[in-house]
């Protein structure tokens, strides 16, 4: 039995309301504003992807995104508060104060529907040309994300054997994976993120594919990498995550200094993944206030345990450098980054001892964080850090 879908099929399997858990209260009043309306209009539009997902799971979705027939122009024209963005494939955010409701329109790509992609490009496909439900389905990345809601008869639609592969907790390449990751190796990484957010595990083939063409990673637009590195540290699966792109070889790829420590760290036991563990709890916990972690902290928490092993020889500087160079990540994350890589000799000292002027430094409160995910992972006392957190309190009291 082949792990993708090659043949074309009849026609979609439908789930009707008594079949799924998705119920209208769960999904974004907005969204509901704009499947609504365009529907009324007479166009056809489904929530789509990861919110489908989502809602099938029990989760919350960050993001509630809707496929429609309509073409942009004719969203635009339906909606007062929308704008067209995009040049690849013209996209309608459909504006609510600062959320954005992300319209497209049903796509198609060069593959026949249901098929074997037969054509490979060292790029994503130029996705301009407007098609049905059906392609839309096909041309998406993993079987669990080509799931669609209807709002008309709050059904499931789903043509790529998605809710299959969500009861069985299943990562799935829809079309051969060997040619999807092909087309865009940014695809790969996407594997891994979803399996580590989900708890999924990404079926064999998909794998072996993964495997094969890991280091065709180095292909793709440098921008749209980095982009996908820091989206694995999310939802607070980043231990999880970077484990897999070590496994899959995509970690050598893309940071080969960092996947060579860990080689030498004890592999998938390295500290780097205990750190990064830390950083999880602390991520979950700033969600649930709903607060953001930095990239810089994150950055730096990644590459703790290598700046710790080589800084006899190595300066914050050099260790962030890595990063910036490999995936050309912002200078804000560099300079952020090395601050707190190096600030963790400043703060193991009482306040009284130390220059008290850093409470003033922008970065402060980031560097408390750092030490603060550091030394919970290595099950060292807070007590001086607290000193400086005390220290923090009571400069804000007296302004």
């Amino acid at each position: 039995m082949f792990g993708f879908l090659t043949k074309k099929k009849k026609g979609p399997v439908i789930y009707k309301r008594a079949d799924h858990c998705i119920s209208r209260k769960d999904i974004d009043s907005d969204a509901l504003k704009v499947l609504y309306r365009l529907n009324s209009l007479g166009y056809t539009a489904y929530l789509v992807g990861g919110g489908v997902r989502d809602l099938l799971l029990g989760r919350k979705p960050k993001d509630f995104d809707v496929g429609t027939s309509a073409t942009p122009n004719e969203v635009r024209k339906s909606f007062r508060n929308c704008f067209l963005i995009g040049r690849r494939f013209r996209l309608a955010h459909i504006m609510f104060g600062q959320k954005v409701i992300e319209t497209a329109t049903f796509r198609r790509n060069s593959q026949t529907v249901g098929e074997i992609i037969e054509h490979a490009a060292e790029g994503p496909f130029e996705d301009n040309t407007f098609g049905t439900p059906e392609t839309d389905a096909y041309r998406r990345d993993f079987t669990v994300n080509g799931l669609f809601y209807n709002i008309k008869d709050f059904s499931v639609i789903d043509w790529v054997g998605g809710m299959k592969d969500l009861n069985k907790k299943i990562i799935r390449s829809i079309g051969d994976p060997e040619i999807r990751f092909r087309e865009d190796p940014v695809r790969m990484m996407r594997a891994v993120k979803f399996s580590a957010r989900l708890g999924f595990k990404i079926e064999r083939v998909t794998t072996a594919a993964i495997k094969k063409y890991h280091s065709s990673i180095l292909t793709a637009a440098v921008p749209r990498v980095c982009e996908e590195i820091f989206r694995l540290f999310t939802y607070g699966c980043s231990a999880d995550a970077f484990k897999l792109l070590y496994k899959f070889g995509l970690l050598g790829d893309l940071l080969p200094e960092l996947s060579r420590f860990i080689d030498s760290d004890g592999g998938e036991k390295s500290s780097t993944f205990r750190y990064l563990k830390s950083l999880d709890e602390y991520e979950k916990m700033m969600s649930s206030k709903g607060f953001e972690v930095s990239n810089a902290l994150r950055a730096a928490v990644l590459m703790t345990a290598f700046f710790r092993r080589e800084k006899r020889d190595a300066s914050g500087r050099k260790v962030m450098q890595i990063m910036m160079d490999s995936l050309k990540t912002p200078k804000s994350v560099y300079f952020t980054g090395v601050l707190l890589l190096e600030s963790s000799k400043r703060l193991s000292q009482p306040p009284a001892k130390a220059k008290r002027k850093f409470i003033h430094n922008r970065d402060f409160l980031d560097a408390l964080d750092y030490n603060r995910i550091i030394l919970r992972a290595d099950g060292e006392s807070e007590k001086i850090l607290n000193q400086w957190a005390d220290l923090y309190e009571e400069k804000g009291n007296n302004e």
